[in-house]
């Protein structure tokens, strides 16, 4: 009912209780949040989704189904469907809603990872050298140095040209197409030899989570494998897809991640599964990931940082050697790759985020999935932030865009892919459109929640099981 929404939505203790750690009754008030959510009554919600002529379907419905309950199965029509579009499946999914911190999966290649603190301690030694040895010149030797500098300043500028001219001929030599965006990208590293390298990568994650790993026969497992399969299928007249052998791992974690390794190793963590709230969804952030590998942002981006890293040293040499204290160059050195990291890497993984939302909404749309549920996950994702009381940092401090810009971002691309959708012969969407569901929703929980006051406690029971996918 509408005062116990409240209560779990609105509550400070329950708050509270998202800061003790304790899991269970994180996920238990989360999910019972959310499920009110969706079962707030919707203000005669049928006539205002007539009125409105909106749509969903595909899959299933978004409309008032409660979070937790069994989802009914829903078969997908295929006919008259050109290849590489659909196949008819049939999936069943339990859910609650939970989030955690996400992490971030890139493999790096292990020379760059002996060669980058080699590079930083040699431009601190050449560096620091150059200062004393000025420091140790007479004056009267300084002053010649200088004066012969003067004089050949312009073979020094000659010199400082050239070594310019040498990096922009490396960047633009090494510059290479991105595949289905056709956006232009350095890439430093040979794609076959960084495909090799992320075998590393794969067998460090398997040796952390081999006791987590779920078996072939979980339901869950078998979830991720029909849609991983369904999109693959759908998408195999991209050369990029199809020249990868895509390998399921199902990681019963609870923090919302999942990630995909250039040489097609899917990891999926149950708490993924927890947060999504039906197949679109998953379809979706499973494409997203699918798109980093198709367009090896892995490589791109340990290029583009390597290649900067490499500039940099350069400006980490002049720092040592222009400072007067070893103090005051740490603290040069310091501002110096903040500068670097906010400036440069962290903007270009929020462009490759953003690359792979619009081209995993491609891979979606071709798959028949109802691409306006895109924008609902991390309207969700922001809203589950919200619940726990998280700190709303500003979006040039993360790797990746907020949730509020990625879901407007999102809903820009989404009339595309609905024609992508439609030019793949698919159903047709109906029912009313997820994004106004969750609206309206909205809306009435806080226009429910004016003027009432907010409860002393609010407390959830321990024992209760928590809602999953069905093992059986």
């Amino acid at each position: 009912d509408r005062s116990r929404c409240q209560r779990l939505y609105l509550s400070g203790n329950t708050r509270n209780s998202f800061l003790t750690g304790n899991p269970d009754s994180y996920r238990n008030l989360i999910g019972k949040g959310l499920r009110c959510l969706l079962e707030v009554p919707h203000i005669n919600g049928q006539e205002v989704y007539r009125n409105a002529n909106h749509s969903s379907g595909g899959f299933f419905s978004q409309t008032s189904q409660p979070l937790g309950e069994k989802i009914p199965p829903l078969l997908i029509s295929s006919v008259g469907q050109p290849t590489g579009c659909l196949a008819a499946w049939n999936i069943q999914i339990n859910k609650s809603f939970h989030t955690s911190p996400s992490l971030q999966a890139a493999p790096v290649p292990l020379f760059w990872i002996i060669v980058k603190p080699a590079q930083k301690l040699l431009a601190i030694i050449l560096g620091r050298s150059i200062r004393n040895w000025w420091k140790a010149l007479p004056p009267n030797k300084r002053e010649l140095f200088k004066e012969s500098a003067r004089k050949n300043k312009w073979k020094i500028l000659l010199g400082v040209s050239s070594l310019g001219v040498v990096f922009i001929m490396f960047y633009f030599t090494h510059l290479e197409e991105t595949p289905i965006t056709g956006r232009a990208r350095l890439l430093v590293f040979g794609k076959e030899h960084f495909r090799e390298l992320s075998q590393m990568e794969y067998d460090m994650w398997m040796e952390q989570f081999k006791s987590q790993m779920l078996p072939e026969t979980d339901a869950r497992y078998q979830v991720v494998e029909r849609v991983v399969g369904h999109l693959s299928e759908s998408n195999k007249d991209i050369p990029q897809v199809s020249a990868l052998k895509w390998v399921i791992h199902v990681v019963d974690e609870p923090g919302v991640n999942a990630f995909v390794l250039p040489n097609g190793q899917v990891f999926v963590f149950t708490g993924l599964l927890d947060a999504v709230s039906d197949i679109h969804q998953l379809s979706f952030i499973l494409g997203h990931e699918i798109a980093h590998a198709v367009l090896e942002h892995a490589a791109e981006k340990a290029s583009l940082v390597h290649f900067l890293d490499f500039l940099s040293l350069i400006f980490l040499t002049m720092i040592w050697a222009i400072c007067p204290r070893d103090s005051l160059a740490v603290v040069g050195q310091w501002i110096q790759s903040k500068l670097q990291e906010f400036m440069f890497d962290r903007p270009y993984s929020r462009t490759l985020e953003a690359e792979a939302d619009k081209v995993g909404l491609q891979f979606a749309a071709k798959a028949c999935v109802d691409v306006r549920a895109s924008s609902v996950f991390w309207q969700q994702m922001e809203l589950a932030e919200a619940i726990q009381g998280q700190p709303k940092l500003p979006e040039w401090l993360s790797t990746h865009p907020s949730h509020e810009n990625r879901a407007e971002h999102l809903d820009r691309l989404i009339p595309e892919a609905l024609k992508i959708r439609e030019s793949c012969n698919c159903p047709s969407l109906s029912g009313p459109d997820p994004r106004l569901i969750f609206k309206l929703n909205m809306q009435h929980l806080l226009e429910s929640s004016k003027g009432r006051g907010l409860p002393n406690s609010t407390k959830q029971d321990p024992s209760k099981p928590k809602l999953d996918f069905p093992h059986t």
